[in-house]
């Protein structure tokens, strides 16, 4: 999934597409770099606030061995990061590229186009749209002779207000071929610029769709696809379609790519959790005698059962918050490069699912706690 958010190209790509890949891995890098820094201030700020003894131990801990200390969850970092470039691309991709919201405007808006023009349009196909039950509006667009802010034209009195209104004073709007522009809404606010075109002049012009408005049911939209192919059926460029009936195959593959990117954030968290265990295990190795100091100068072990959590915990929540951040900015900005997109936010699930994850590393981190208590006491801290 993020191959394609790296390689998809639009009509106007000018090479950002090329050059975004390397930027993503300098990002990676970045990270890299900075992960012993960020791991250093979060053990200061442990440390100023620090109100119990495992934490200003654990922050000493942190800022004695920075390097260390991030090194352990460095793969639950760049799992974060890679998966939130990919999540956000593909769900701002999908809110601008699939189908219209249920229930809106446009997703109830069936449009036509005429491969040649129609010799008319017979009142009776515009009566028969307008008696379906669901269906609001039947309008005619005609081609604009004057090639201005849209290609076509349309009477003001026959303009549905879903659609929008004409200036003030025109008789004759400049609009889309389906009466919204390319991949915007409907708006009923939408104000559209006058034509040049007379109303005299507008019925002499040939037809180059019809746009029917309905409450968006299935049986409004396919009773008037069959009003609009039994009357038409030969001079379609465009079968009678919906905006987004292109486009649901498109976004239902993005969607399972979404859905195996939020797998895969499970899959490295819980990995990532395992390699943390491990190493927190190989630190309780090499600080048994130090820790069984401690225990035998009256620590208890649930403090320093603390301070191990601590030491992990912290640094692995702090980076995962920068690691996301900087996942939905490198996606930003590729998106506003490349797209022209503004950064449609990952839904509530994707959070929920990295929670779940971080939880269940901490779970993880815990279960290597008991250990402590066996290799740690009296025998351990005798000198040979």
């Amino acid at each position: 999934m993020l191959a394609f958010a790296l390689v998809y190209r639009p009509p106007t790509s000018d090479g950002q597409t090329a050059i975004f890949l390397p930027g993503l891995l300098l990002i990676m890098t970045g990270l890299i770099l900075a992960g012993p820094w960020l791991t250093m201030i979060g053990a200061r700020v442990m440390a100023r606030r620090a109100s119990r003894p495992a934490t200003l131990i654990a922050a000493r801990r942190l800022a004695d061995n920075p390097k260390a200390g991030f090194r352990a969850i460095s793969g639950i970092m760049l799992a974060l990061f890679v998966t939130s470039v990919a999540v956000g691309v593909i769900t701002t991709i999908v809110a601008n590229r699939g189908p219209a919201p249920i229930g809106s405007t446009g997703a109830g808006t069936m449009s036509t186009v005429f491969t040649e023009n129609p010799p008319s349009v017979p009142d009776t196909v515009l009566t028969d749209l307008r008696a379906i039950p669901g269906v609001r509006s039947a309008t005619v667009v005609r081609e604009n002779p004057v090639r201005g802010t849209d290609g076509w034209v349309v009477a003001c009195t026959d303009l549905p207000a879903a659609y929008g209104r004409c200036a003030d004073g025109a008789m004759v709007a400049e609009v889309p071929m389906s009466l919204m522009p390319f991949e915007q809404p409907a708006s009923s606010t939408r104000v559209w610029p006058a034509a040049s075109v007379t109303v005299g002049e507008l019925q002499r012009l040939p037809v180059a769709s019809i746009v029917v408005g309905t409450d968006a049911s299935v049986a409004a939209l396919e009773r008037s696809r069959t009003v609009l192919e039994v009357a038409y059926p030969t001079e379609f460029w465009v079968a009678p379609n919906v905006p987004g009936d292109w486009e649901s195959d498109f976004a239902n593959t993005l969607r399972g790519w979404k859905q195996l990117a939020n797998v895969i954030i499970v899959a490295s968290l819980a990995l990532a959790g395992c390699s943390l265990a491990v190493s927190v295990v190989g630190g309780l190795s090499e600080r048994k005698r130090p820790f069984s100091l401690l225990r035998l100068s009256g620590a208890q072990v649930r403090v320093l059962r603390r301070v191990v959590a601590l030491e992990s915990s912290v640094p692995m929540l702090a980076v995962s918050v920068v690691a996301i951040g900087m996942g939905l900015l490198a996606a930003q900005l590729f998106l506003k490069a490349q797209m022209d997109y503004t950064l449609t936010a990952p839904g509530v699930e994707f959070f929920v699912i990295v929670i779940v994850g971080l939880v269940a590393c901490l779970g993880i981190i815990a279960s290597t706690l008991p250990l402590l208590e066996r290799i740690t006491g009296p025998e351990t801290a005798r000198s040979e």
